[in-house]
């Protein structure tokens, strides 16, 4: 068997510039299937990264900034606890948004946002050091903070600042815990603040009967997220005579419809790829008649001194198969190495997340490509030569 493999190659290696032209058909297509599939899973990691602090158990609901009156479907605290009293499944109703405040740390000093949240039932933003807020803070407003790395660094909060207090404009707070770093990237997102505080004191402190960016409403049935938005989004409706839009925006169905862009563009590069390896397949087909062609007297020579069908059949087939593993394998590292790139100097510079390349599922398609390819162009030219007449084949010149 290897000694085919070694007269398959030493043919290929002989034809360079026909090898080349043949592959180049397969090497893109492959190429251009696995850099979009590893360009998907950077994007599903970014997805992850960027939305990291949302939890999957709640939803956003803001203005429609597009419609004619933006003021009049401005929300308030009372408006979003009517909606948790009328909707079964909401169990808790915070406002979302964030403020820009003076912190002081000590002797150090600067403008952060200041934003509010939830318990660690609902807060899914990693914890370096220290603890996330308790429930029982939550209930009673307490008067207590964590703090985002960015923010510690610039206030040069350490591990030992735990338990201290830090000054948010004219009011005071104690340093629960410090956050890890945030996975945001550069991508601005109002998705993450400076400084966090239990969204009960955010509402008595700050909103004070103001008017909030949006809410955040956590569920009790992830089940029925999608009929909850539905309903909430009626009764703000109502609530406002029908002269006022809404929006809502929950992590599963963003990085769905994520996903679903990049279906759509895995399936358009899907075409591409078919259709280089239907033009590689017939390249591979012609080089491999060309080769029959050209050794049909040494395939009858062969014959002649005892070589079989079969014999034929299997070094020509291994030709095939070498010429489109070569091709595949190339497409393979091309479309890793492209991928990879994009990845790295773009995705992962936006979201902060290093995705998992899918080394498996990208070895599965050069394969299967290599396999198609070989099986579907290479097995007529094999078998032609199988089954030519060995004294035919003596006489041809």
């Amino acid at each position: 068997m290897i000694a085919y493999f070694r007269e398959a190659l030493i043919v290929l290696l002989a034809n360079r510039t026909r090898t080349i032209l043949t592959l180049t058909g397969l090497v893109i297509g492959v190429m251009a299937v696995i850099a979009i599939q590893v360009m998907g899973a950077g994007m599903a990691g970014a997805v992850t990264g960027i939305l990291g602090g949302f939890s999957d158990q709640s939803f956003l609901v803001f203005p429609n900034q597009r419609q004619s009156n933006v003021a009049r479907a401005a929300l308030r605290l009372s408006d979003i606890h009517r909606v948790q009293e009328a909707i079964p499944n909401i169990i808790q109703a915070q406002p979302f948004g964030n403020l820009n405040r003076r912190v002081t740390f000590g002797d150090a000093h600067a403008r952060l946002n200041i934003a509010p949240e939830s318990d660690s039932r609902y807060f899914t933003a990693a914890v370096r050091s220290g603890r996330a807020f308790t429930p029982a803070e939550v209930d009673d407003g307490a008067h207590t903070c964590l703090v985002s790395a960015d923010a510690a660094d610039k206030l040069k909060i350490g591990t030992e600042a735990i338990g201290k207090s830090l000054r948010l404009g004219d009011r005071r707070c104690v340093i629960d815990g410090i956050l890890a770093p945030s996975k945001a990237g550069i991508l601005p997102t109002l998705a993450f603040g400076d400084i966090y505080i239990p969204y009960t004191t955010y509402e008595r402190d700050y909103v004070q009967g103001g008017t909030i960016f949006g809410a955040r409403f956590l569920v009790g049935d992830v089940a029925h997220l999608a009929d909850t938005e539905s309903q909430t989004l009626e009764f703000l409706r109502d609530l406002k005579r029908g002269r006022a839009e809404y929006r809502t925006f929950d992590r599963k169905t963003f990085a769905t419809q994520i996903n679903g862009i990049f279906n759509v563009l895995t399936l358009i590069v899907a075409v591409i790829g078919a259709v280089s390896l239907v033009v590689a397949g017939i390249g591979i087909l012609n080089i491999m008649l060309v080769s029959v062609a050209e050794r049909t007297r040494e395939i009858g020579i062969r014959k002649a001194i005892g070589a079989t069908r079969f014999q034929i059949l299997l070094q020509f087939f291994i030709e095939a198969l070498l010429l489109s593993s070569i091709g595949c394998g190339i497409g393979l590292v091309l479309g890793l190495a492209l991928g990879g790139a994009v990845d790295e100097f773009g995705i992962v510079k936006l979201s902060g997340v290093v995705p998992a390349i899918p080394w498996l599922r990208a070895t599965a398609i050069a394969v299967s490509f290599a396999t198609i390819v070989t099986l579907l162009f290479g097995t007529y030219p094999a078998y032609r030569a199988a089954r030519l007449d060995p004294i035919e084949a003596l006489r041809y010149e």
